[in-house]
């Protein structure tokens, strides 16, 4: 399977954006608005999981094989992220009870109702039909439309009286399908299904759309974008910054589908894919840590970031690596093998 080094790249920002949004949370940041606004980072996480993970439906139906089985990859993704989540929620609950609450809240509303959705949305967007290129724009367009079901989700429950619901999968839903729609659109790009277009043109200028990112971003750190903290904001500027974040998103992972030499330099290089393996423990140990750690922005920064990667590199070499290996290895033994199967034994 094809890999892109500079996803690493992108992971770690990602993971640094959301600890300084969070650290900011906490403390009497300077510069708060565009400090609270780095929560965009929960955003390209979902972009990065809906391309991963929808990929490999889109291959197998290009190439009329196989799609992924469920029961193997529920049980990838259960080994992948659910001895972090339950080791980081049972000392939030023993040290910090707060975060615990918070953390489990968001990681059970959001990111597992998704992994638990995509078999099924794969298979409904991947089959009925061959890839022709009519059958791919129609795609393109049903993801494009659920981009848009966001921020009316985010707009409909503060105008209902429901903020809570904001933690649903709906809310940020979009940032999924941008991830899947660029997912669809890379490997028809590159099998011929869809021909040359401007986004072409847009993957060599990575500076550009990272450019459009961050003023995006510089727009969401005005009161236009809601409050900086938890304070529920009006239907209208929820909206607008589930918007602008889908936005962020689609400019902030798009060069990395095709990348130039100096864009794979920066964000592909050793150190990245050193740290891209950390990125999951050092989100979620930061909530723990955060509960332990007082002062002031400029201190519990730069402490919360050494402590949590401390931790997720301790749980990376004991614990998720290991049992990620322990899963690979019986999954491996419970395949038999060419020479032992009953469709290749000799006839009699």
């Amino acid at each position: 399977m094809t890999r892109f080094p500079a996803v690493d790249g992108l992971r770690v920002i990602a993971a640094l954006a959301v600890v300084v949004s969070q650290v900011g949370l906490h403390t009497q940041a300077p510069y708060a608005g565009v400090v609270s606004r780095l929560d965009v980072g929960w955003a390209v996480f979902c972009a990065l999981s809906g391309f991963l993970l929808y990929r490999p439906h889109v291959l197998a139906w290009f190439s009329g094989t196989v799609p992924p089985l469920t029961l193997p990859y529920l049980r990838g993704r259960a080994l992948r992220i659910l001895p972090v989540l339950l080791v980081a929620v049972v000392l939030s609950i023993v040290l910090v009870p707060d975060p615990a609450t918070t953390y489990l809240r968001w990681a059970v509303l959001t990111p597992l109702p998704f992994y638990l959705l995509l078999p099924g949305l794969g298979r409904l967007l991947t089959g009925y039909e061959r890839p022709t290129r009519r059958s791919v724009r129609w795609r393109l367009l049903v993801l494009v439309a659920l981009t848009v079901l966001g921020p009316v989700w985010m707009a409909a429950v503060i105008a209902t009286g429901h903020p809570d619901a904001g933690l649903w999968l709906p809310g940020y839903l979009g940032w999924f399908a941008v991830g899947m729609g660029m997912a669809l659109w890379q490997v028809a790009r590159a099998t011929g299904r869809l021909g040359p277009s401007t986004l072409d043109t847009l993957t060599r200028v990575p500076a550009t759309l990272w450019g459009i990112a961050a003023a995006l971003l510089l727009i969401t750190a005005t009161p236009l974008a809601g409050p900086y903290d938890h304070s529920v904001p009006t239907p209208a500027q929820a909206l607008l910054k589930n918007l602008i974040y889908t936005v962020v998103v689609a400019c902030a992972l798009f060069p990395v589908l095709t990348p130039t030499a100096r864009t794979v330099r920066v964000l592909g290089g050793r150190a990245a894919r050193l740290a891209a393996p950390l990125s999951y423990g050092v989100v979620a140990y930061q909530f723990v840590v955060l509960g332990l750690i007082d002062g002031p922005f400029a201190v519990q920064l730069p402490l919360t970031l050494l402590v949590s990667v401390v931790l997720a590199a301790v749980s990376y070499r004991l614990l998720e690596r290991p049992v990620m290996r322990f899963g690979k290895k019986t999954a491996t033994a419970k395949i038999p093998s060419r020479a032992t199967s009953p469709s290749s034994s000799p006839a009699r």
